[in-house]
């Protein structure tokens, strides 16, 4: 079988190839391929999160089918848009189940839009690489054993630890909420006021407030926040909730108070809805958007790469950590392909056996080998939202040292620390 994943060794390795390139793959894939599906919010209230992913798979797809494929096969991604919407997630997930066939889906891209889902990805028995951030997505519970779920952005609850150790060293400790009503903000919610709470971090919430996610203004919450007197506020959403906030916030005199935002922010549509009253904050995320402060490691390597990879197709300031969480769902299920797959894409769509004995050979590589195991000679996967080590107990595989703390000033990006 074709060694196709040895070119992120490199990266790993060396710095010194071109990421999703097949190794000698001097003809271009051809015949059946292996079917991957996807599932993003490519419109919708998500879609500046969701359209870099579809991006970034896209640029993935070419790269992978002009170097060789895998094993000589190309890949197909199967993808459909959920519009930001849980229950058209769902239709789509299963067309990609029943109808397409395909031996895996990435995404979706929301918090809601995977919960949607989880029970379908049970009991179809697909493996799911959700790129949504939610705390207890692969969590078990009492009627799911998310066997079959995995995710690759940090969770929310190692975002709101890394963020509440930073106001610890700026003696910080009384703080008000603004969150979004989506998937997104509610997990949000819910994960800052257990963290807070006596016992945990120590911290007074002096108000809560929270906002639609297509509301335009939201200064009468803001002047609640304001009148509670807390030393800092904490937004939680994506856009373009955050960066009215921001925007509000000025127009009422309220930027001498931090205001602090989530991992929902961290790519450049929020500092161009924001305009100046972007400079200031600060959030927590991965470490991409300040790679280039980064001592060298083998995780800066691969962004790196990425970035360049990207920005060559789709712009210069384009790349950002969301369509991250996609290159790393589908590298994940690119390499349990070349690594853990002998069944060709023909044997494959002649039998449903065949196709639900390789959708387990995927799921049991990436909890077995996406780790230190797999990869030994980096302690564990290399990715761009960190180095994953999944197991049966984890599977997210990442912890809050992924995470750096990001303050934009004069429009850009630099570390906060």
């Amino acid at each position: 079988m074709r060694k196709w994943f040895c070119v992120l060794l490199a990266v790993v390795m060396l710095a010194a190839a071109i990421p999703l390139a097949g190794c000698g793959g001097e003809k271009e894939a051809s015949g059946e391929p292996y079917k991957i599906g996807a599932v993003f919010s490519n419109t919708g209230f998500n879609a500046p999160l969701g359209q870099p992913e579809v991006q970034t798979v896209e640029m993935m797809e070419q790269q992978i089918n002009k170097k060789g494929g895998i094993n000589g096969h190309p890949v197909d991604i199967i993808w459909y848009d959920t519009a930001s919407v849980p229950a058209t997630c769902y239709d789509m997930a299963k067309k990609l189940i029943d109808d397409d066939k395909v031996v895996a889906i990435i995404g979706p891209t929301g918090t809601g839009d995977t919960n949607a889902i989880i029970d379908l990805v049970r009991d179809s028995g697909v493996p799911l690489i959700s790129c949504a951030a939610g705390t207890t997505l692969t969590v078990p519970t009492a009627t799911n054993d998310k066997h079959w779920l995995f995710q690759t952005p940090q969770t929310t609850l190692m975002i709101v630890d890394r963020l509440f150790d930073y106001l610890k060293t700026q003696d910080i400790t009384k703080i008000a909420l603004i969150t979004d009503t989506a998937g997104f903000g509610v997990d949000g919610l819910k994960t800052i006021t257990a963290e807070a709470a006596p016992g945990k971090y120590n911290l007074t919430i002096t108000e809560s407030q929270t906002y639609g996610t297509n509301d335009s203004d939201m200064s009468t919450q803001l002047s609640k926040i304001r009148d509670s007197n807390p030393q800092a506020v904490i937004c939680w959403g994506t856009n373009p909730g955050p960066a009215v906030i921001a925007t509000n916030m000025s127009a009422l005199g309220m930027r001498d108070i931090p205001l602090f935002c989530s991992h929902g922010i961290a790519f450049k549509a929020f500092i161009d809805l924001a305009g100046d009253d972007a400079n200031g904050v600060i959030f927590p995320c991965g470490k991409l958007p300040i790679v280039d402060s980064l001592p060298h490691s083998a995780q800066k390597d691969l962004l790196l790469e990425y970035r360049k990879n990207f920005e060559a197709k789709y712009g210069k300031g384009e790349t950002n950590t969301f369509g991250g969480h996609a290159y790393d769902a589908l590298s994940m299920v690119v390499a349990a392909l070349d690594k853990a797959v002998t069944e060709t894409p023909e044997e494959i769509s002649g039998s449903n056996d065949t196709l639900q004995a390789v959708r387990a050979k995927i799921r049991d590589y990436v909890e077995q080998k996406v780790n230190s195991t797999g990869y030994p000679d980096t302690d564990g996967f290399v990715a761009t939202g960190g180095i994953f080590n999944i197991s049966a107990s984890d599977h997210n595989g990442l912890s809050k040292d992924c995470i750096v703390m990001v303050k934009i000033a004069d429009g850009k990006w630099t570390p906060a620390e």
